[in-house]
């Protein structure tokens, strides 16, 4: 733990998930494999000549663009996003929109299955009981992992997802929605809040134009590089243990 600014008191700690709490990269690969299968399977195998003969990333990418030249506000959702670039993929092979938005709303919901098909370390688990004793717990997440399904849910006092969640619309951090709902919700200043992160844009950056104090997890070295310095880098998540000893 190392500190570049002065911590000041707080009464909430939100999080952010993915490459924060647990290594997202190897679920995502793998799930990324289980998609071309998935579509392999369901879709059909005589694609013409001039796409890619695999349902992978090159095959989808295309149609990922028309869905953001559509609707260019589903930057902000990324399950959304993948819905609707399924959708258009799958209509593109002939099949009627009505049995393309079926088939798309399916293939998402067994992507959302396998990306949350992991198991989040006993250190995470231990380290959010023990500050929930002593603060509120807050996930603030750009992504769309089931909190159920990997057994982090009930650490929360309030979940927030970019995009369309709980009948709101949030933007993707860096923009400020989320804290500020966070803040809103809880009558907390935003100074009130410690962000916890790996993105040096979405989640340091994002933070600090609120007015929150920030926590950089640099573990897993995948996120967007610092533009601004944050209240403390952390390199592992669980160090936060040490808030507690310093209570």
């Amino acid at each position: 733990m190392h500190f570049y600014r002065r911590l000041t008191p707080f009464k909430a700690i939100s999080f952010d998930l993915d490459d924060t709490l647990y290594s997202n990269f190897p679920v995502m690969m793998a799930t990324d494999a289980k998609m071309v299968a998935y579509f392999a399977e369901h879709l059909p195998s005589n694609l013409p000549s001039k796409q890619h003969s695999e349902y992978d990333y090159h095959f989808w990418f295309t149609f990922r663009e028309q869905a953001l030249t559509l609707n260019p506000e589903l930057t902000h959702d990324v399950g959304e996003l993948r819905l609707q670039s399924y959708y258009l993929g799958i209509q593109s092979l002939g099949f009627s929109s009505v049995i393309a938005m079926e088939m798309a709303k399916q293939a998402l919901s067994y992507f959302v299955e396998q990306r949350s098909n992991f198991t989040v370390p006993q250190s995470v688990h231990q380290l959010l009981t023990q500050l929930k004793k002593h603060w509120l717990i807050i996930a603030i997440s750009n992504g769309n992992v089931d909190t159920k399904a990997i057994g982090i849910h009930h650490y929360f006092d309030a979940l927030y997802h970019a995009g369309y969640y709980k009948g709101q619309n949030f933007k993707q951090k860096p923009d400020v929605d989320m804290f500020n709902r966070a803040c809103q919700q809880f009558n907390l200043q935003p100074e009130q809040l410690l962000h916890v992160g790996d993105c040096g844009a979405n989640d340091v950056l994002g933070a600090i134009r609120y007015g929150c104090q920030t926590a950089w997890v640099s573990t897993y070295d995948v996120g967007k590089p610092l533009t601004l310095l944050p209240t403390m880098e952390l390199t592992d998540v669980v160090e936060l243990h040490r808030l507690i000893t310093s209570i």
